[in-house]
């Protein structure tokens, strides 16, 4: 987990104040005295990096990849991502409806920390006018331009999908520290509101709202495709135990389920290329990047 992780185990020093240690070597001990015979370790990259210093410790350990973000190169898909996609697309059909009638530009902002997959995937389901991805720093110039280009004297709307780790060119990700020592990462959050902020400054005047889908992504019912996915994880999981495959994570790839060394499953974090499929897909169905 990246909040309270075994190699960052918060505790109460005797003068109040709140330091983190290492529990791992205390962890693996206590696994061995119950006699578990092996661990599954379920979710993302971060998760995933602990299970590799847990095996390099002598911990018999499986990993299984569980994130919405979509963000370990090693696997086609990881189980959730597909549903938050699809609750995504939602956000978007349903925002068209209020933007069509109001004639207002409507910034949803995603989750996905510094890889755009779900942003991405959502614009082109949902037919998104733009769509700004960590991995293409934008131009608001050039976003203004496609605004003028969509909605002309006044009449007309648009939808832009913002993943809440895009950036302006030269700028940096929107995010605060969490307050919580146990809390690794940055808690991202905002961009939608920059962006807005940022076409206001550059004098767009047109009717403008930001919506920000927040942990409605991250929850709810699972769709066919991640259950199934998460079905074969499973079975697959279970078989690398008796293989005794530890040290490895179960990964998809098309058409097969596969495993592949932890430490490869973290070693490249996995964004979306600039000429990837997915992204002349959405360049050629007319979606602005924010770039040329």
């Amino acid at each position: 987990t990246n909040k309270g992780g075994p190699l960052a185990w918060p505790i109460k020093t005797s003068n109040g104040k709140i330091e983190t240690v290492d529990r791992t070597d205390e962890l693996i001990r206590k696994l061995q005295l119950q006699n578990f015979d092996a661990v599954i370790s379920i979710g993302g990259d971060g998760s995933q990096k602990i299970s590799q210093i847990l095996f390099e410790k002598g911990l018999n350990i499986i990993g299984v990849p569980k994130t919405i973000d979509n963000d370990l190169s090693a696997t086609d898909f990881t189980f959730g991502f597909e549903t938050a996609v699809d609750i995504a697309t939602d956000a978007v059909d349903k925002l068209v409806s209020t933007a069509e009638s109001h004639n207002r530009v409507l910034i949803l902002e995603v989750m996905g920390r510094n890889a755009g997959w779900i942003a991405l995937n959502a614009a082109i389901a949902g037919g998104a006018e733009i769509c700004l991805i960590p991995e293409i720093p934008y131009d608001i110039e050039l976003i203004k331009r496609k605004l003028h280009e969509r909605i002309i004297g006044g009449r007309g709307f648009a939808i832009i999908v913002v993943a809440e780790g895009a950036v302006p060119i030269g700028g940096d990700v929107i995010g605060q520290k969490s307050d919580d020592i146990t809390y690794q990462n940055i808690r991202l959050g905002g961009a939608g509101i920059r962006l807005m902020n940022e076409l206001k400054d550059t004098g767009y005047d047109q009717d403008m709202r930001v919506t920000i889908l927040g942990h409605l992504q991250r929850g709810g019912i699972p769709n066919a495709f991640d259950r199934i996915l998460a079905t074969q994880f499973g079975v697959r999981a279970f078989e690398m135990v008796l293989e005794k495959k530890f040290g490895e994570m179960v990964s998809y790839k098309h058409p097969d389920i596969v495993s592949v060394k932890i430490k490869e499953a973290i070693s490249k974090y996995n964004v979306i290329k600039k000429d990837s499929s997915l992204v002349k897909t959405a360049r050629g169905i007319g979606i602005c990047l924010g770039n040329k």
